[in-house]
């Protein structure tokens, strides 16, 4: 009989922790039974429409855990993030608990209340996973969790993801797409002003925002104040955006800080380049120069995504390289073996 795992999550939104997690439960169908455990929420059309066995909970609290965890029998926990983590460890009992870092917040590199909690806790992980070194060895209590803790870098399946993007409805070629939620690590207000700033260089922009989040009301604002409608075109959710990433000149990000983010692979798989913040993950996926570019000014940023969709030769090297170094980075099969020892262990 397969063993049975649960994965724990907090947020209700389909994001990189959410996506990976799927990835998860895909790549290991047919040799465990994996149930996602979370609030309701948007959540849910992204799970069904993948095929992932689904158990809503009120809040992610020990109490609510403990009664999924009583109704499934789970043979392992896996929690994904710090408020996932700290519930599940007062939840899960004897239960082998596995602890999932999906991000590098600056609240987890300073002594707060939740670096705190999860310190506290840290005793009922048989192991713990850091999405990258830089996420790991930033966490303030680093030092007392080391000799349980690994690196385990996002993956996706690129044979997957390819016949969604070709089959994917919306098929629009924009010359800069933004493929994530809508919240604080993302910046999407600064992002809405670099925009502005390549459609200073460039009048004929035509940029995408796909995705949704609790900053939307303000990107709207903040695009109506500009007078941005005619070249920012927000698309909400997408249950298939990877023919909007197939088609764009370039990915842009912003954010405050990532770990490293699903979206990026995704367009490295599909050979779109990548224009980005330096931040944590993206310095280790970003080739300055060859796969794509990282800029910490405005600026900088405006002209790099300007030079890109400018630049059709330019385009094109960077697109051969992106799809190069996807073949590289992307070890399905790595990943599966580090999370397989685990689970066994």
């Amino acid at each position: 009989m397969a063993k049975k795992v649960l994965h724990v999550l907090s947020d209700v939104f389909f994001s990189g922790a959410e996506n990976m997690v799927c990835q998860i439960v895909d790549m290991f169908r047919g040799e465990y039974d994996m149930v996602y455990v979370s609030p309701d929420g948007p959540i849910r059309q992204a799970l069904e429409a993948r095929h992932v066995a689904y158990r809503p909970i009120a809040a992610v609290t020990p109490k609510e855990i403990r009664r999924v965890m009583a109704e499934e029998k789970p043979d392992i926990v896996h929690a994904h993030d710090m408020k996932a983590s700290f519930a599940a460890a007062l939840a899960c009992g004897r239960t082998p608990l596995v602890s999932h870092i999906h991000n590098n917040g600056f609240d987890s590199r300073k002594v707060s209340p939740k670096t705190l909690a999860y310190l506290l806790v840290s005793g009922k992980f048989r192991h713990i996973f850091w999405v990258s070194p830089s996420a790991m060895k930033s966490f303030r209590f680093y030092g007392a969790v080391k000799d349980k803790s690994t690196v385990l870098g996002n993956v996706i399946r690129m044979d997957t993801l390819r016949e969604k993007a070709e089959a994917a409805e919306n098929q629009t070629p924009y010359d800069i797409l933004f493929l994530g939620r809508m919240s604080e690590p993302k910046n999407p207000l600064r992002l809405v002003k670099v925009l502005n700033l390549v459609h200073d260089r460039y009048p004929r922009l035509q940029a995408a925002i796909v995705g949704k989040g609790d900053l939307e009301p303000q990107v709207r604002r903040a695009i109506a104040e500009t007078g941005a409608e005619a070249y920012i075109h927000l698309l909400g959710y997408q249950e298939n955006g990877y023919g909007l990433l197939k088609n764009a000149r370039l990915m842009i990000m912003t954010s405050l800080w990532e770990g490293t983010p699903m979206c990026a692979l995704e367009a490295m798989a599909l050979g779109v380049p990548i224009v980005s913040t330096p931040v944590d993950g993206l310095c280790d996926l970003v080739e300055p120069g060859k796969t794509g570019f990282l800029e910490s000014e405005d600026q900088a940023l405006a002209d790099r995504c300007a030079q890109i969709i400018r630049d059709t030769g330019l385009r094109a090297e960077l697109s051969r390289n992106t799809l190069e170094k996807a073949d590289i980075v992307l070890d399905l099969e790595s990943y599966q073996n580090e999370l397989r020892k685990v689970y066994e262990e």
